[in-house]
C-alpha cells in the first residue's frame, strides 16, 4: 500500500498483519481527496489502523493529524509509518478506545477540519458521530465515514447531516457537515 498524492506520493505504508485491520483502498483514499481537495486544517483519523488516511492528509498539506487506534499491531504499523515519513512532529497518537479519546480531545481546544471515521464494518457509528457533532469541529468541517452498503450510517446525528454518499465497489463513503456550516 502506498500514498496516492502530495509530497510523499508513492511512499510505502506498512500495514498490520491479520484480518483485524481493513486498510482503506488506494482508489478510495484518492477519491476522498479528489472530492474535497487539500485539507484546510488539522485532521482526526479515528480507527486509524496503519494511519493511511491521516498520512495521506499530511502528505497533501494538512498541518497536523491526530490518530486514534487501540489494536497493538496496528499501533506498531502506525508509529512506524509516522517515523519513516518524518511527520512525528505534526502527529499525535492516542492508543485506546475512540470514545475515550474523543472525551479527552473535547476537553482541549483542538478543532478538526476533517475527521476520518473508518470503524469495523457493521459497527454502530451514530454514537461516535454524536460525540463529534460538538466542539471538536471547525465551522467548515467534513466528517468522512467509510462503511459497506449493508450498514449505512444515519442521515443525521446532532448537528451533522449527510451531504453526499459515494460507492466504490463494496465500500461506501458518507460525507457529513454540521448544519449552519
Amino acid at each position: 500500500m502506498r500514498l496516492t498524492g502530495g509530497l510523499d506520493r508513492g511512499r510505502r505504508l506498512f500495514v498490520p498483519r491479520g484480518s483485524r485491520t481493513r486498510p482503506t483502498a488506494s482508489r478510495v483514499r484518492e477519491a476522498i481527496f479528489n472530492i474535497l481537495g487539500p485539507p484546510p486544517g488539522p485532521v482526526l483519523d479515528l480507527y486509524a489502523g496503519s494511519g493511511a488516511l491521516g498520512l495521506e492528509a499530511l502528505s497533501r498539506g494538512a498541518p497536523a493529524a491526530v490518530f486514534v487506534e487501540r489494536d497493538g499491531n496496528a499501533l506498531s504499523a502506525l508509529r512506524r509509518n509516522l517515523r519513516e515519513a518524518g511527520v512525528e512532529g505534526r502527529a499525535r497518537v492516542f492508543a485506546g478506545d475512540v470514545r475515550s479519546a474523543l472525551r479527552k480531545l473535547a476537553g482541549g481546544d483542538e478543532r478538526f477540519s476533517w475527521v476520518f471515521l473508518d470503524p469495523p464494518y457493521a459497527k454502530d457509528t451514530a454514537g461516535v458521530l454524536a460525540a463529534l457533532s460538538g466542539a471538536l469541529l471547525t465551522s467548515c468541517a467534513v466528517v468522512i465515514v467509510e462503511h459497506d452498503g449493508r450498514h449505512p450510517p444515519p442521515d443525521s446525528v446532532g448537528c451533522l447531516f449527510l451531504t453526499d454518499r459515494r460507492e466504490y465497489g463494496d465500500t461506501e463513503l458518507s460525507f457529513y457537515r454540521c448544519s449552519g456550516s
